[in-house]
């Protein structure tokens, strides 16, 4: 079931589809697929977060679990929805509140980040797949090991990427991050059970800081309305 490697991480990653993990990782979802289950997002989006934001053009990452398990809104970007998903998940919705309180963000009317994703922000779930209506329940089979790697490829990077670690699950990947010349944002998790600690971080300011202090241009966080998605 898992697609080819996006070309411009070919390079870097077509080596982990000959590793035993990933086999095994391709067998289970092709089980799950044939005992009925759902699995999402679809095959063609499993790699949207690479196909969109090429290794070469990494400048952020933002880390995720794992991807939405309600069907319909999950599209291989953490965090994100398709644009005609309503209403907009929790976590984002307090994103988009502290990006307004941060640099004054303006609601764009939908949840897709896919205009990150254009400006170098790596939207990386570090489990790409799930059963619908099951959260997590692709965990520890094998996605944590490709993503690690996917973090590798960034860390080697000679540019300087910051890397956005929100909660204690992604946080748990800074040991990766090795190379001095990147950098580290970490804040409580924008989940509802945590608004409280991630409201005020004013860390999408801190990125565009970081950014120009290493000579990489800043993201405009600033979405697109919706009336210009074409939904």
């Amino acid at each position: 079931m898992i697609p080819e490697i996006p070309v411009g991480w070919r390079e870097a990653m077509s080596a982990e589809t000959e590793k035993d993990y990933f086999r095994a990782l391709d067998e289970f979802l092709e089980a799950e697929l044939a005992a009925g289950a759902q699995v999402l997002p679809g095959r063609d989006d499993i790699f949207a977060a690479l196909a969109l934001t090429e290794l070469a053009a990494v400048k952020v990452v933002v880390l995720g679990q794992d991807p939405y398990p309600t069907p319909g809104h999950a599209h291989g970007l953490c965090f994100s929805v398709r644009p005609e998903v309503k209403p907009i998940p929790g976590s984002l919705r307090n994103i988009y509140k502290e990006l307004a309180a941060d640099v004054g963000f303006v609601s764009p009317g939908h949840g897709c980040l896919e205009a990150w994703a254009g400006q170098g922000v790596l939207l990386l779930n570090t489990v790409m797949t799930v059963r619908a209506g099951e959260a997590a329940a692709h965990q520890k089979r094998g996605w944590e090991e490709f993503t690690d790697r996917v973090i590798d490829a960034v860390n080697a990077k000679s540019e300087r990427v910051v890397f956005v670690l929100w909660g204690r699950h992604a946080q748990k990947k800074r040991e990766r991050v090795t190379n001095p010349v990147h950098t580290v944002v970490e804040c409580a998790h924008p989940s509802p059970l945590s608004a409280r600690l991630f409201l005020g971080c004013r860390c999408f300011s801190k990125i565009n800081a970081l950014l120009a202090e290493g000579g990489r241009a800043p993201v405009v966080w600033q979405l697109p309305p919706i009336g210009e998605l074409g939904v």
